[in-house]
């Protein structure tokens, strides 16, 4: 035999260690792809992106502590559509007001043309 003895547990702690650095190196490129192109951070997108399980996602600690924190930090930046919707609904009362007096000065200037129209019709028909 060798000098050295083959030792199976030293074997199989060294192909476990190799195997989930691998896998963290997988779920981290995953999350860099999806930060990238901007898109969710959530259990199943990085599972899907990484190609691993995610029952792996969520027994690894650090992987699922990762994913959590990005998770709720995309969640803490609205959307452009949400800023957009928050916006609307916070600035409704002032919009409604703004379009009330926009049209209280439209059926004011109507009537001020409808006035004038007539004048101008009794013109015409007095030349006739």
């Amino acid at each position: 035999m060798n000098s050295k003895s083959y030792d199976r547990q030293e074997q199989i702690k060294a192909l476990h260690d190799t195997k989930k650095k691998a896998t963290h190196e997988k779920v981290d490129k995953a999350i860099k792809n999806l930060l990238f192109t901007k898109q969710p951070i959530n259990f199943n997108s990085v599972a899907k992106e990484a190609g691993v399980s995610k029952a792996t996602l969520y027994n690894n600690k650090d992987i699922r502590d990762d994913i959590e924190r990005f998770r709720n930090k995309q969640r803490s930046v609205s959307s452009p559509a949400q800023v957009k919707y928050e916006m609307t609904e916070n600035n409704k009362d002032a919009i409604i007001e703004s379009l009330r007096r926009k049209i209280k000065k439209l059926d004011e200037e109507n009537k001020k043309l409808k006035e004038q129209a007539k004048v101008n019709f009794g013109e015409l028909y007095k030349n006739i």
